[in-house]
């Protein structure tokens, strides 16, 4: 079995005869980076028609206030004109190195049978983890993705820490892990790219009190996924849902 995503690994297998689909759905996502953090999660499940971002497509104004400040208000609002469920901010705040966050989605049918998740990561510009718009398996099992970091495509990676965390305020809002130095001087323009895209990663120096950065090459650079999402779909032989 194949999905459509970024990676996707059957961790165990289906149950056998498992065809049901469950309405209460388990999702954990785990932070894979050294020194990266996520703003509060958005977890949601919507129709198929709803995406919260899209790549290759320029941000709606509330994905740049997600990826930019962590602001989930406007994507909330979404998800719920659209019939959708969501739980936010699972960790209870932000989510660390190899820290984990578990939520239960409630499943209703055609309305909720597709999965997105995004996070502004910390400390960038306007960097998120995401997924978009998965289709939730309907057979019991586990189910593991990887999910890349994209760059929202809506400011310069300058990478200098201003405190900002408001679309079109430059600058990156604070660095978590406290590894971040100061006095760097911005030395990058505007994205190639002005569309959602994969995130190039950080640059960073190694100066700690100058250089081209604030933050350290040493500590914040990432190449690859940026979070583990695994799926639990319990086996319930009463439910499930039509194509």
């Amino acid at each position: 079995m194949k999905k459509t995503a970024i990676a996707l690994i059957l961790s165990g297998g289906l149950l056998a005869g498992g065809s049901a689909f469950a309405q209460d759905v388990s999702v954990k996502i785990t932070n894979l980076t050294n020194a990266t953090y996520f703003t509060p999660l958005l977890i949601a499940a919507h129709d198929r028609k709803t995406h919260l971002f899209e790549i290759g497509t320029h941000a709606s104004p509330e994905l740049q206030a997600m990826a930019e400040g962590g602001n989930t208000g406007g994507l909330i609002e979404q998800v719920e004109a659209a019939g959708g469920t969501y739980v936010d901010n699972p960790a209870g705040g932000l989510l660390g190195p190899s820290g984990s966050a578990e939520a239960v989605i409630d499943i209703r049918g055609k309305r909720t049978r597709f999965l997105s998740v995004t996070a502004m990561l910390l400390p960038t510009n306007d960097g998120f983890v995401g997924l978009d718009a998965l289709k939730i398996p309907r057979r019991s099992g586990t189910y593991t993705y990887y999910l890349h970091g994209y760059d929202a495509g809506t400011e310069a990676n300058d990478e200098i820490i201003t405190g900002g965390g408001m679309p079109n305020v430059p600058g990156i809002p604070a660095d978590p892990g406290g590894n971040a130095g100061v006095g760097g001087i911005e030395s990058v323009g505007a994205d190639h790219n002005p569309t959602v895209h994969i995130h190039r990663g950080v640059i960073g120096d190694d100066d700690p009190a100058g250089g081209p950065s604030d933050l350290d090459a040493r500590v914040h650079t990432w190449q690859g996924p940026v979070a583990k999402l695994e799926i639990r779909v319990p086996r319930r032989d009463d439910d499930h849902y039509d194509d």
